[in-house]
């Protein structure tokens, strides 16, 4: 393999914890939740349906067009997430806002164990490396807080180019953004979504979910690509 693709959630950097998320953001709005109080709102925000967790049985009516669109508009991720935070009813003035800001900050997320250095040997085995991620909000800035800007070449992003994982259409871009052939790429993700890049004539591989902060086998990436 000459390139390697990545997906960004789930791959490369998970949410932070969720009680840890509710009460930060309640500490930004003034307000300081015991860890009790916390835990019963995290799971409720979860269970509504959180920006990186896992996609909630129902949505609300009101909010089914905004959800459906999320990942290929700004405006639809951000209404769509404070939306469906607001059905929880905190009670905590600005809350559902915080919440929604802390996703856009590097204090918001952590990286898996391999990250930093997988990206980093592939950098010096000269290997280009494009982040596709379905996703309605600009991660650059994420990666220029972790000190990631100079490792990855393009980002593909799905609310820039109007395609969403699985299309084959968007990890023809990323390869096209890299200048490589799909068959020489290596598409690294942890859904069936990222899978899809097989469709596209890319290889791909699966990494096994990983609790955050540890290693989910990211540096095997290392074995797959050329010196």
């Amino acid at each position: 393999m000459e390139a390697v693709l990545f997906d960004f959630h789930g791959t490369l950097a998970q949410v932070e914890d969720p009680i840890e998320w509710v009460i930060a953001a309640a500490g930004e709005c003034g307000v300081t939740l015991d860890r009790g109080r916390a835990t019963v709102l995290a799971d409720r925000l979860v269970t509504a349906g959180r920006a990186g967790g896992p996609v909630p049985r129902r949505v609300p009516p009101h909010l089914a067009e905004l959800f459906a669109d999320r990942d290929l508009y700004e405006h639809a991720h951000r209404a769509a997430y404070i939306g469906l935070a607001e059905t929880v009813g905190a009670g905590v003035e600005g809350f559902e806002e915080a919440l929604y800001e802390r996703l856009l900050r590097p204090d918001g997320w952590v990286l898996y164990a391999d990250t930093a250095g997988t990206l980093m040997a592939l950098k010096e085995a000269g290997v280009p490396v494009a982040v596709v991620s379905n996703i309605g909000f600009d991660i650059r800035p994420l990666f220029a807080a972790w000190g990631f800007a100079g490792l990855v070449d393009a980002y593909v992003l799905s609310y820039e180019v109007g395609r969403t994982k699985p299309d084959p259409a968007i990890f023809l871009r990323a390869c096209g953004a890299l200048g490589v052939e799909p068959e020489r790429a290596l598409m690294v993700g942890d859904t069936p979504a990222d899978a899809g890049a097989v469709r596209a004539g890319l290889a791909a591989l699966v990494l096994p979910a990983a609790d955050p902060g540890k290693s989910n086998g990211l540096a095997a990436v290392l074995n797959l690509t050329a010196p």
